[in-house]
């Protein structure tokens, strides 16, 4: 990993460096515009500069970004004006608190600001207030983010220490459960977040999409005296399936400030379409990311031309550059 330069006047160098977004060290960088005010205090900026990870060979302007209502992550912002947030996620069994607090640990030093983990079955659950309890005695302070799918519901209300300890829910409403349990599980997971005081992420995925709401749409426009294309009414479909649900949180009680929405999709132009759309309807945080990137360069790659498009427009609070894993990889390359 290469230090790119200063983002401060005083700067420590390589591996001391504790910018609001990175510590320096990270490779392959860009530099996007800002307003100086927004970073971080303690030191004089060299200028309204600050650094994003992937090969995004431009200076992208952020003076418009697109206003969205901040929401607090563990104490780190997203949205609201603040500065991008990276993010990242362990590939380990979260069974295995070792493990995953190490991979944690590994994640937040190369530059990842939130990290999420599968919370997948009890054992799971069970272990996420001990890897809490390890990363502390780690010395590394940084927000976790539970990734629930079919029994989120069951492992919240089982383990109310691992609801406790997560900074963070992230609920995929094509997987929440099916007809009339996606609603209940749906709502009870809202309900602990509001009881705990925690945020979600409502994240709708093209590989999980939900398939009444997009076998309605299809309908409705077969019958359309103008009928679209199948695949926009697919992008219509995954706008629907995150605001519809994002709308029934905050119904149930869950404020927009703790809201975010993801709608993740496999390929570069799907991606700026379908976020294009969202932020245009929209002002929830809003996270980016491209699910399925691929391996090596080809992941990052595609997700640095997808993500660059948007960023320039001035959409998106929070970054994953989803890597599939090369066989004894380093995890640490999707933040590098």
């Amino acid at each position: 990993m290469v230090c790119v330069g200063p983002i401060y006047r005083g700067h420590p160098g390589r591996g001391q460096c504790r910018n609001k977004l990175f510590e320096c060290g990270i490779s392959e960088l860009a530099r996007l515009e800002i307003p100086a005010t927004r970073l971080e205090s303690g030191r004089e900026p060299v200028s309204n500069t600050y650094v994003l990870p992937g090969r995004l060979m431009s200076v992208i302007s952020t003076q418009n970004r697109h206003g969205t209502v901040g929401v607090n992550v563990g104490g780190v912002m997203v949205g609201g004006g603040a500065p991008i947030v990276v993010q990242s996620m362990t590939n380990t069994d979260t069974a295995d608190a070792e493990a995953t607090a190490r991979q944690v640990a590994a994640l937040a030093r190369a530059g990842s600001e939130l990290v999420r983990i599968t919370v997948d079955r009890a054992e799971a659950a069970a272990n996420v207030p001990k890897i809490k309890e390890r990363l502390a005695q780690m010395g590394v302070n940084v927000p976790i983010v539970g990734d629930f799918h079919y029994i989120g519901h069951k492992l919240l209300a089982d383990h109310p220490a691992c609801a406790e300890a997560l900074d963070k829910y992230r609920i995929n409403p094509g997987n929440v459960g099916f007809k009339d349990k996606k609603d209940r599980q749906f709502s009870a997971i809202v309900e602990f977040a509001i009881k705990y005081g925690k945020p979600v992420r409502i994240g709708a995925n093209w590989g999980s999409l939900d398939q009444e709401l997009l076998t309605r749409l299809m309908d409705e426009n077969s019958e359309s005296a103008n009928p679209r294309d199948a695949r926009e009414v697919t992008h219509e479909a995954m706008v629907q399936s995150a605001l519809l649900s994002a709308q029934r949180a905050e119904e149930i009680g869950l404020p927009k400030n703790r809201i975010i929405l993801s709608a993740k999709v496999s390929a570069v132009q799907d991606l700026i379409a379908v976020y294009s759309d969202l932020a245009r309807r929209s002002d929830y945080a809003l996270h980016l990311g491209l699910t399925e990137a691929g391996m090596g360069s080809k992941g990052i790659v595609a997700s640095s031309a997808a993500m660059g498009v948007l960023l320039q427009q001035g959409i998106g609070d929070t970054i994953r550059i989803s890597l599939t894993p090369e066989p004894g990889g380093d995890r640490t390359r999707e933040v590098q």
